[in-house]
């Protein structure tokens, strides 16, 4: 490798540590959770009241706690929800695809629209 290549390298990862760092500072605190079950919305739920749901037919536990929301357990195989950790901030999600379960943060009321589709 030349030097042009290590200054290529470090202006990469130099731009993608200021995007990081963009992103982190402007996403907002969410104030409910959106769950999807195979695309189609099955419940919303504030973040502001702790709880536990059961989804999917007690395949999946949500739980809220202290303006969190987590997937305390799941009966997939490789329990890569449960392990994905807590979300608060807007456009967050949890994904469980064996179960076919999503779990979005957003910043008020859910968007009839999805922008990303």
């Amino acid at each position: 490798m030349k030097k042009k290549d290590f200054i290529l390298i470090g202006v990469i990862v130099a731009l993608a540590l200021i995007l990081l760092i963009c992103v982190k500072f402007t996403q907002k605190e969410g104030a409910c959770v959106e769950v999807k079950i195979d695309g189609t919305k099955v419940a919303t739920y504030p973040l502001n009241v702790n709880a536990t749901y059961t989804l999917n037919g007690g395949t999946n536990i949500l739980t809220i706690e202290d303006g969190y929301a987590y997937l305390s357990e799941a009966d997939c195989p490789d329990h890569l929800c449960v392990k994905q950790g807590k979300i608060s901030k807007t456009g967050q999600v949890i994904t469980c695809l064996p179960n076919k379960l999503t779990v979005t943060v957003y910043g008020g009321e859910p968007k009839d629209v999805d922008i990303i589709s």
